[in-house]
């Protein structure tokens, strides 16, 4: 599990990291909204803790990029303040949970794993007109049809899914799909084959350009 902790604060910053790691996730963090976004837009998280009150750009700004572009990752927001009033803005804005300032460890791990436990029980069909992904059985549909994907090529769909409207780098692409365990100077020719495939296997009378190609920058599905 990926979590990206929003916290500009650099003492509780690293009790944050130290715990998370101790149980296991991978960890990620940002000290400002600007970088927050950076790293919302180009990589996948399965959690945000998210700081209200951080420079540059604040949290409850943040959320509402994310979701105005349809980013549903949890965010659990978290802040100094203890009034009623910001805890019901964050909620209305899509925030999934709040935590304020002072708070136990405990409690935070206890808020952390709830909510990942329900981002784990969502729905996971996603479809993009004719196409159909199964996130949890690794099938792909086209018309009621299954498609015979690699695991390569299955993983980049999902990544371009879960990322629909936004485009990503071949670099991103690879990072995600292959992680530290690949070579940049032959990586974009490798990705460009296995896009190529999920074209030929995935287009449709109604879908005639899937997958789009942003020249010099990566790829997108609209």
């Amino acid at each position: 599990m990926h979590i990206l902790i929003v916290e500009d604060e650099p003492e509780l910053l690293e009790k944050l990291r130290a715990l998370l790691e101790s149980e296991k996730y991978t960890v990620e963090t940002s000290v400002n909204g600007e970088e927050a976004l950076d790293k919302i837009w180009n990589e996948t998280h399965d959690l945000i803790l998210l700081d209200i009150m951080i420079p540059r750009l604040d949290g409850l700004k943040v959320l509402q990029s994310i979701r105005d572009v349809g980013i549903s990752t949890p965010v659990l927001m978290l802040t100094a303040k203890g009034d009623v009033a910001d805890k019901v803005q964050g909620l209305n804005m899509g925030a999934d949970d709040y935590l304020a300032k002072p708070f136990s460890l405990a409690e935070l791990l206890a808020r952390v794993r709830a909510l990942l436990r329900r981002g784990c029980q969502a729905n996971p069909v996603i479809e993009c007109g004719e196409i159909v992904l199964n996130t949890v059985n690794r099938v792909v549909s086209k018309k009621g049809v299954n498609v015979n994907l690699t695991a390569k090529e299955f993983s980049i769909l999902e990544f371009l899914f879960h990322n629909r409207g936004r485009v990503i780098s071949r670099f991103v692409i690879a990072e995600h799909v292959w992680g530290e365990n690949f070579d940049p100077f032959v990586m974009s020719n490798v990705i460009n084959v296995h896009i190529k495939n999920l074209r030929k296997k995935l287009q449709t009378d109604a879908q005639q350009d899937f997958i789009k190609t942003v020249r010099n920058v990566g790829y997108i599905i609209e």
